[in-house]
């Protein structure tokens, strides 16, 4: 079934959405990409609408063009910011990634080239990330005299741990999509031509599944990562009991006892 869902038109941001699979693309290819306070700001209505829209249930997020998902932030904010606007400006996209990180529906990162700094910190606070076998990802902040400021410095060895993510962070180096697979920073290295198809083939997968369900599996993934496991387990519980008397659940239980396909309806 196809949905031909109005959605805001932005400056530097396209949405699309098909088959319950919405493509946000950010679209600046000129300078590669790069995240000024415009787009990041476009990027969070973008993201906020979506969620607010049962139909659409999985969401692909890339860059314009073949040479970069996101290449950074816009390195002429960055030289003119005081120490206030620093932390202000740090803020912003650290609130913007935290809501793609919390949004309660899969975003899938389809990285088609450059993922450096807030391309790469943007691309970790999506639910899975599928490179190109032509992308580069890193940390390059240091090579500026700076810090990761929209989450990298801890996403980023959450992700591979804290040895390699030092490794990243002090010598600045990108790394290819193959050593990026080996250390756990994506999922899935395809070729450059078959990217988009396979985040859509793997985000039409996840929406095609249970979305209270999907819904609760991310707060409980995300929220208890960061907790002791005993009061994670209890987060689990408490979900767990919080979904059992869905509508989704008894249509769940009950189409598999029929051996049919279910239908959910999302309550």
């Amino acid at each position: 079934m196809e949905y031909n869902q109005t959605f805001m038109s932005f400056e530097n941001i396209l949405v699309e959405h098909e088959d319950r699979v919405a493509v946000v693309t950010i679209n600046r290819p000129k300078v590669l990409n790069a995240l000024n306070g415009q787009t990041i700001a476009e990027l969070r209505t973008a993201m906020g609408e979506l969620k607010a829209h049962d139909n659409v249930r999985a969401i692909v997020l890339t860059g314009a063009g073949e040479k970069s998902f996101v290449a950074g932030a816009d390195i002429n904010e960055l030289a003119v910011l005081s120490p206030v606007e620093g932390k202000e400006h740090a803020r912003s996209g650290q609130r913007a990634f935290d809501e793609i990180e919390r949004l309660g529906k899969p975003v899938i990162a389809a990285i088609n080239g450059f993922a450096l700094g807030g391309g790469c910190e943007l691309a970790m606070a999506c639910t899975v990330r599928l490179a190109a076998d032509t992308a580069k990802l890193g940390q390059p902040e240091i090579n500026l005299g700076i810090i990761p400021g929209y989450g990298g410095s801890q996403r980023l060895p959450r992700l591979v741990g804290v040895g390699v993510a030092l490794e990243m962070l002090l010598t600045g180096e990108m790394i290819p999509a193959e050593r990026a697979l080996q250390i756990g920073l994506v999922n899935r290295v395809v070729p450059a031509a078959e990217l988009m198809a396979e985040a859509k083939k793997l985000a039409g997968s996840m929406a095609s599944k249970a979305p209270i369900a999907a819904r609760y599996i991310l707060e409980a993934v995300t929220a208890g990562a960061d907790m002791p496991l005993a009061e994670a387990q209890y987060l689990e519980t408490a979900l767990f009991a919080a979904i059992a008397s869905s509508e989704d659940t008894k249509e769940g239980t009950r189409a598999f006892l029929e051996k049919r396909k279910p239908e959910w309806k999302g309550r």
